[in-house]
């Protein structure tokens, strides 16, 4: 079982990462954005001083179970989303997703090249 998990965007990226953190991290990759506003409704509530309201898309769904259940049985899991607007967009969105019960496991991994290095790092 794997102490930690780590969540990337892409697959090449998890299989890169694992190739690097060995047996005691799972990494799984997101396969990018996981949530959006709904498309069939406004997505905001204009009286709850626009609070945005945001739905799993569904051909994530699987991912997301995938990662809630690694998630579990995780001691703690590692954010590692691009540093960018879209990746911190991912990112916010993986927490709020997987932080029920888990704010004190979630950690924000931050990299600026995809190096046995710079991962290690």
């Amino acid at each position: 079982m794997a102490k930690a998990l780590v969540i990337v965007e892409s697959p090449a990226k998890a299989k890169t990462f694992n190739k690097y953190l060995g047996r005691d991290f799972k990494v799984i990759a997101s396969m990018g954005h996981v949530r959006d506003l709904p498309k069939s409704k406004l997505g905001v509530d204009v009286e709850g001083d626009f609070a945005p309201e945001y739905v799993v898309l569904p051909d994530r769904a699987k991912i997301i179970k995938e990662l809630k259940e690694a998630a579990k049985t995780a001691d703690r899991f590692f954010v590692a989303t691009d540093p960018d607007r879209e990746g911190e967009a991912i990112g916010w969105h993986l927490a709020e997703e997987l932080g029920a019960g888990n704010r004190k496991k979630i950690r924000r991994l931050m990299f600026n090249e995809i190096t046995k290095k710079g991962v290690l790092a």
